[in-house]
């Protein structure tokens, strides 16, 4: 009997609040994950469905992309790997009579939550001009409205296509390969609102902008840094290799505003002292910085390295550009300034710097907490400039590693997903397609949303994701989208984006990551590339949720020639008949797949070729890796006010809400909480348990208000406060982005608080 969704909509106004956690996964991991898994699906299903997460002959998982142990366990998943597959793998269906039942203005009016637990899609499903709900359409038809719309353009950059994370590498390619086509560059993805950061600083001192570390590398580190970053919540199976790289010898230091249970103590459920000893303590020192301090922190260390002459001075002469200038400006860092940025003791910041000292092969670890700032982009560079004074990028052992989230997030830019590609990439997919791809850049996802706002992009097209939910200023960005002549969402749920549309909607279904996926050439699986660079196969096994379904592959190949027409000359039939053959091409455009179907069939797949860490080599501008020189620079705050930090509750992936729980924080059936120091709280006169309005201030003098928040005193280093997104995103303004990337700064909104608006 298929499993049923909730009928009513949970208030997630009102959460209980207890004592936070200083340990995480065990026995209550074990427990959550089985229940929520059994509400979704038959215990054949769980069964059959988790024993194939991450292994070689399985799925990769639809979370985060922390990579697979050379030697998988039976059970290789983590708590909230649990609760994607469950989402994914439900029962539960969403069929023609459900939208049939319930206007777009009602749904509209449900949470995100609400909207998710309702099941898989199955349908085509169309939301006509001035219509009130969505009908049925057949797969042409849906095509076809979407070719009227394009091929109507005046120009192709009047569309833009978005990319999830979640996308595969073989239905990347050919998204990207059909907007090139088509004759636009306006491809901005999930990166854009996180990591773009990262490869912004990477790209410009290493030249290649991603991580240059493997598992290996961290169970052989000597000092691990993990700074803004949760892995507790949003990479668990992160907490397995610290605990590993612990047992090896290693330190571990957490830098971070909020105190996080997974990086105090880690009770691994797949061993016994995990389940029922007392764990694994991780974190030798915490340093509880104030946000937007980490630029601060890695000066201050960088002056104390230059006064001791700790540097590998034989590595920065033979591989390093602009050494002088950055001695020069790092000695010059003001101790006092360090100080107010971060909010640390100077003594804090010696502990760290002995530890540096005392350690060979160094490892910094980051997230969100370091790339969603407006000096995001020269604290990362900050970050490399510390790395290289010791020599510690291209050994064992040691570099950076940015912490990615979506499984496949790197995959996708590595297939071409990315709004300002390189000359290279274009002349290798121009010669293979023997066409000229477009050269101007094209539109990130925060100039998409302007463009839409003005007129300029009138068909928006996701592959995935929760556009609408997952973007900043969130009423500029609905009105934003409802100017639109056509949305079109490729999902497997339902959410947010499919109840803010243009005049015209689309809800194309398709495969998720679990189901089996069969076409006219037989059995077929799909490639990702995890967070250290490292490429594998995923193939589902449950029956699709409808016999029709279509997987992202086909949905391309489909619209590809629906819209290009016969006289394209691509043979998309046989793309979306067998991936193999797309592969072939990849191996012919992208480097380091070459032999690309043999490699990725061998167990494990295979690693990318990564320059900086295999031989040292920077293909930078420089042909070294570059020095930086980065002004000192921390947000202010005004007096009255705070700094707000979005992030995820435990009971959630992203966008995505499986339940209204954040074990580890102390907060249990709701989601609209503000965390705040108790000492601000007393400053600012914010009883603990009392309601309020959250506002943020901005220099456009625009009010953005998230109201009915829940005060909770908490243990958040003074000036800050966190809030869950999405429901706060609607405080980050649009033009408050990170230079050079303009990645939203949802980890710095300014904001004051005022009277609940409710009354309450």
């Amino acid at each position: 009997m298929a499993k049923q969704a909730p009928q009513s909509d949970p208030a997630q106004d009102a959460p209980r609040v207890g004592a936070p956690q200083h340990a995480a996964a065990g026995l209550p991991a074990v427990g959550h994950s089985l229940r929520m898994a059994s509400e979704q699906m038959s215990p054949k299903r769980v069964l059959a469905t988790l024993r194939k997460v991450n292994q070689p002959d399985g799925f990769d998982c639809p979370g985060c992309a922390w990579p697979e142990p050379g030697k998988t366990h039976t059970a290789e998943f983590c708590e909230n790997g649990a609760k994607a597959v469950a989402e994914e793998a439900t029962e539960r269906r969403i069929t023609p009579e459900f939208f049939a039942a319930h206007p777009v203005a009602e749904l509209a009016e449900r949470s995100g939550y609400w909207l998710g637990q309702q099941g898989r899609l199955t349908t085509p499903m169309l939301l006509d001009e001035g219509a009130t709900h969505y009908t049925p359409v057949s797969w042409d038809e849906a095509f076809a409205l979407v070719a009227e719309e394009l091929n109507a353009l005046d120009t192709p950059d009047g569309a833009a296509f978005y990319t999830s994370g979640r996308t595969s590498n073989e239905a990347a390619f050919l998204y990207q390969l059909f907007a090139r086509r088509l004759g636009t560059n306006n491809l901005p993805d999930c990166s854009n609102m996180c990591h773009e950061s990262s490869g912004s600083a990477l790209t410009e001192t290493l030249g290649v902008g991603k991580g240059s570390v493997s598992l290996k590398d961290l169970y052989q580190a000597d000092l691990i840094i993990v700074a803004g970053q949760n892995p507790g919540t949003n990479h668990p199976r992160m907490l397995s290799a610290l605990e590993r790289a612990k047992r090896a010898g290693a330190k571990v230091v957490s830098v971070n505003p909020l105190p996080e249970a997974g990086l105090e103590r880690f009770k691994n459920p797949q061993n016994a002292r995990g389940l029922a000893g007392v764990g694994t303590k991780l974190t030798d020192l915490f340093l509880q910085i104030r946000l937007g301090g980490d630029l601060a922190l890695f000066r201050a260390l960088n002056r104390i390295l230059l006064e001791r002459d700790a540097v590998d001075h034989a590595f920065v002469a033979e591989h390093c550009h602009g050494f002088e200038e950055f001695r020069a400006d790092a000695a010059a860092t003001d101790r006092e300034a360090v100080l107010a940025a971060t909010g640390l003791p100077w003594s804090q910041i010696e502990e760290l710097a002995e530890l540096v000292l005392g350690s060979q092969k160094i490892i910094v670890c980051w997230a969100m907490g370091l790339t969603q700032h407006k000096h995001a982009v020269p604290t990362i560079r900050e970050v490399v400039n510390f790395l290289l004074l010791r020599g510690n990028v291209g050994r064992p052992g040691a570099g950076v590693c940015p912490v990615r989230g979506h499984s496949n997030v790197q995959g996708d830019r590595t297939m071409g997903i990315f709004e300002r590609p390189t000359a290279a990439f274009l002349d290798a997919l121009g010669k293979e397609f023997s066409f000229e791809p477009p050269r101007e850049h094209g539109l990130d996802s925060v100039d998409t949303i302007r463009a839409m706002r003005d007129g300029r992009v009138k068909v928006f097209f996701a592959m995935g994701g929760n556009f609408v939910a997952a973007t900043p200023d969130t009423l500029a960005t609905e009105a934003a989208i409802r100017s639109t002549r056509l949305t079109v969402h490729v999902s497997t749920k339902l959410n947010r984006s499919h109840v803010v549309t243009g005049a015209r909607a689309l809800i194309l279904p398709t495969l998720g990551r679990t189901d089996r996926d069969w076409t006219a050439a037989g059995a077929q699986f799909v490639t990702v590339e995890d967070s250290m660079g490292m490429v594998h196969s995923s193939r589902g096994g449950l029956r699709p949720p409808a016999d029709d379904l279509l997987s992202e592959v086909r949905i391309v190949a489909r619209l590809a020639r629906a819209v290009l027409g016969p006289q394209d000359g691509l043979p998309w039939e046989e793309f979306g008949d067998s991936y193999d053959t797309v592969r072939d091409r990849i191996s012919r455009v992208v480097p380091g797949f070459d032999d690309f179907n043999a490699k990725v069939r061998r167990p494990g797949g295979f690693a990318l070729p990564h320059g900086p860490r295999d031989s040292r080599t920077f293909p930078t501008a420089t042909g070294k890796a570059n020095f930086s020189v980065n002004p000192l620079t921390a947000p202010e705050v005004p007096e009255g006010r705070l700094l707000l930090q979005t992030l995820r509750s435990h009971d959630q992936y992203n966008t995505t809400i499986y339940g209204l729980d954040d074990r580890y924080r102390g907060i249990t059936g709701g989601r609209r909480v503000v965390l705040v120091n108790p000492a601000d709280a007393a400053e600012l006169g914010l009883a603990e348990g009392g309601y309020v309005d959250l506002v943020s201030e901005w220099t456009d003098g625009v009010e953005r208000r998230a109201p009915h928040f829940k005060v909770v005193h908490y243990p958040v280093a003074r000036g800050g406060a966190a809030a869950y997104y999405p429901e706060t995103n609607v405080l980050v303004p649009l033009d408050s982005t990170a230079d050079v990337s303009n990645t939203p700064t949802s980890k710095a909104v300014v904001i004051r608080f005022e009277p609940d608006s409710a009354g309450v």
